[in-house]
Order: structure tokens, then sequence, then C-alpha cells
């Protein structure tokens, strides 16, 4: 793709930005980088990613392993042979539903460390029908539009239900659930039911058939009862797996719950829980990320009065439309906090962020305006749609990462905004009403 549109030559590899600093006498971004560097420019647009940094805990002795230390976040590139090793695995969310089974294959033993388990569909990955290949391609343009006008961006390979889960029989309801369980993927809760993620009983219908499958699948019953969640399905990230819960059957593996009994320490052999010591030759660390602002924490951002972004966030990020946030003129956030972002489709996501910072540079630099800035009441207003919309929602029912809760001291604010079609709509409409909620500055 970097070759196809020619991009290399506008990149700039192995360099990491340490400061953004606004100047309001020029109206220029200042970016400064490890190697030294200084640039100057009219915009500055954030697209650090919202799970790019990952998180890593502190726990006591963590210098003091003997053994090799990796995160599913920072993976070599040229791979690990666990083949022969002990290897303990800490996390059990997305990366490491995804890893456990495959180090399990190679791995003399694997030991899984549980506090909080997790609900996981299958992913059923497999070789894309060229049938199905010719028919999207056929309608280009339709396909993505349809997958715009869902909730989450996203195309569903089988048919979106328009009824409740409760005004169907429980015999019905089963048979849905079966059939989006055999088709695969995340769509499994968000497009089977309308109100799956809204209403408490609807969602506990979703949940007890994920038990359900587990306690099928799992054939200790005492490991399937550990692996099978009390919590809401979906307000934490819904995991897409290939024979995780199949992999709790194998001889080599054993799954520790530390909810009960908490990792202590590491320890040069291994590490300590409350209740026991176990031996590796390598730990593997699947404890995700500090979620949509973590990589912009780590800059220096610095926007009018030198205010840093950090310390304007310190109570839990605001921004208007997840795009821009007031104080820092200029700045635009690619997928930001209050954004649909990690609740959707990421590349239709992230393609509606370009566009409309494309479409805004070229509006303000034909109108010869200076800068961009959020105004307070917009960000206000925007800060409080986005709780109520949560807030009817089952989302913020349990600590995610959703809130930050997987991040200690960090404020719990729900930061995702859910529904995309509304989003795109709003984004669009202030556009057209020539940047309402922005003070646009000629000078």
């Amino acid at each position: 793709m970097a070759d196809r549109f020619d991009l290399r030559r506008d990149i700039q590899f192995n360099t990491r930005v340490t400061s953004a600093t606004f100047d309001e006498t020029a109206h220029r971004w200042t970016v400064t980088t490890d190697k030294g560097e200084s640039i100057s420019a009219t915009y500055c647009i954030m697209a650090t990613g919202c799970l790019s940094q990952p998180n890593m805990p502190k726990f006591k002795g963590a210098d003091s392993f003997k053994g090799a230390i990796y995160h599913t976040g920072n993976w070599p590139h040229e791979g690990v042979d666990f083949t022969s090793l002990r290897v303990g695995i800490i996390g059990t969310g997305s990366s490491a539903v995804q890893s456990i089974p495959e180090i399990a294959k190679q791995a003399k033993h694997l030991t899984v460390f549980q506090r909080t388990a997790t609900y996981s569909v299958p992913a059923v990955n497999a070789p894309i029908d060229p049938e199905l290949v010719r028919q999207i391609k056929a309608d280009y343009a339709g396909f993505r539009k349809r997958n715009n006008e869902t909730m989450v961006a996203a195309y569903a390979r089988f048919a979106i239900g328009d009824k409740s889960a409760l005004e169907v029989s429980p015999e019905e309801r089963n048979r849905i659930y079966e059939e989006a369980w055999k088709v695969g993927g995340i769509m499994f809760l968000y497009a089977s039911f309308t109100d799956v993620l809204i209403d408490k009983a609807a969602n506990d219908t979703a949940a007890e058939f994920i038990r359900g499958k587990i306690r099928s699948i799992v054939k200790d019953p005492a490991t399937a009862k550990l692996l099978s969640p009390d919590t809401v399905a979906g307000c934490k990230r819904l995991c897409a797996d290939t024979g995780y819960y199949e992999t709790y059957n194998r001889d080599n593996v054993k799954l520790v719950d530390v909810k009960s009994a908490p990792i202590e320490a590491l320890t040069p052999t291994g590490l300590r829980t409350a209740n026991a010591e176990f031996e590796f030759d390598a730990i593997v660390f699947a404890t995700g990320f500090d979620a949509m602002t973590g990589s912009l924490n780590r800059i220096d951002i610095r926007g009018k009065a030198s205010l840093p972004l950090k310390e304007k966030w310190e109570a839990g990020p605001r921004t208007y439309l997840g795009l821009t946030t007031v104080g820092f003129p200029n700045m635009f956030m690619i997928s930001g906090p209050g954004s649909p972002s990690v609740l959707t489709n990421m590349v239709p996501s992230i393609e509606q962020h370009v566009n409309w910072i494309a479409d805004c540079i070229r509006d303000l630099r034909v109108q010869g305006v200076a800068s961009i800035e959020a105004q307070q009441q917009a960000e206000d207003a925007w800060v409080e749609h986005v709780n109520e919309v949560a807030n009817a929602t089952l989302f913020p029912s349990c600590n995610s990462w959703y809130l930050g809760a997987n991040i200690p001291g960090k404020p719990r604010v729900f930061m995702p905004y859910l529904g995309f079609p509304a989003y795109v709509e709003k984004c669009n409409q202030v556009m057209a009403a020539g940047y309402e909620g922005f003070a646009l500055n000629k000078s």
C-alpha cells in the first residue's frame, strides 16, 4: 500500500515525537522528536492510536525474574519459540484469547492467570469465498455505504435482528444465537437482537448462552465455572477466538484464579500469588493498553498558555466530537475520546475522521482562517451527550478499559461514543453550519 500510493517519502520512521507546543502568536505548532529535530506546522494531527500504549503492571520484584518477559502489545517481530518451555501468561482479554491457544501448542506447560473471566465468541476465520469477493467488488460503494449505516460500521454475515431478545420464545432466541455463533465474530452481540446492549434482562439471555457454550466445551466443571463471566456481556470488549475454550482441555494448560489469590510479586524463578509459587522459563503479559488517552499522554502536548493536555484531562478526557479539545487550536485527533473509535469497525471510523479533517483544513485555507478551536459550550454539551448515550446502555456497568479502569489512578470516564451513523450525521451538520461550535480566527 505504501509503495502503491508513494507514501514512504512522507513518512519518517524510527522516530518518537517527544513534544508538541502551540504558538499563540504565530498560530503554529512546534513538534520535537527524540532525534533532536524541531518541526513547525500550521496543523497538528494526532493519529497515535486508541490501543497503542501497552499497560505493564508494576509488580513487586519485576526486575528480578531471570527468564524472558514479553508483552502481547510489544511482540518481537521475529517471533517467539516457546517449545519445551514453562510459560505463564497474565491476563485473559482480547490478546490473551488469541495467544493462549498458540502458546499452548508449543509450550511444555502453560499457566494462565485470570483475574476476570472473558466472554469470547468463535472468530470462524477462514479463506473468503471467491464468490463473496466478487459480489462485494461488484458493488463496493453500496457495500461500504451499508456498513456505515450500522451502529458499529461493520458487515454482519447474518441477518441483523430487528426484535427484542425478550419478545421471542426461548427456542427461537437460542436458534438465532446458535446461528450467529456458527457464523462467528463479535456481531453475535451487536446484531442478533436490538436490545442486548441496553436491557439487562435481554443481555442475560446472551450471557447465559455463552456460558452454556463454555460449559459444553470445557470438560473440567471447575475450570468451566472459572471461565464463565458473571458480568454483563459486552460491557468489556467482546473477544473473538480460535479454539480458546478448547485449549483448557489440554493436559499442559492450567487456569489460576488471581481474583481470590492475587499475584504478589515476580521472583527470580517465576511469580508468587497469595497462596502459591510458580516457576517459569518465560512470562507473557497480556495486560492490555492504556486505552484512548495513553498514547497522547506520552507526548508533552501543550496548548494555549502552555497548558499541558495531560493536566486538562486529569479528571478525564474532554473533547468536541472526539476530534478537538478546547485550548488546543489547530490540533485534531483521529479516533479521540468522545468519538465512536473502538466501538466501531476501525477502518471506516478512521476514514471518516481523516476525510472530515482534510475537508476542514481545505475550508480553512480557502477562508483564510489562521486557527480553529472548539468552544467551551460546545465541548461541554458534547461531553454531556456522550455520557447520556453511554448511560442509556449497559457499557458502563463494569470496570473496563472503555472507562480506563485497567489503569491504576486513571479517572473513570466512558470514553467512546456509541452509534456511528448518528455521529457521522452530527459531524456533517457541524461542517455544513460553518463549523458550529468552533471559533475561527482569521488574524
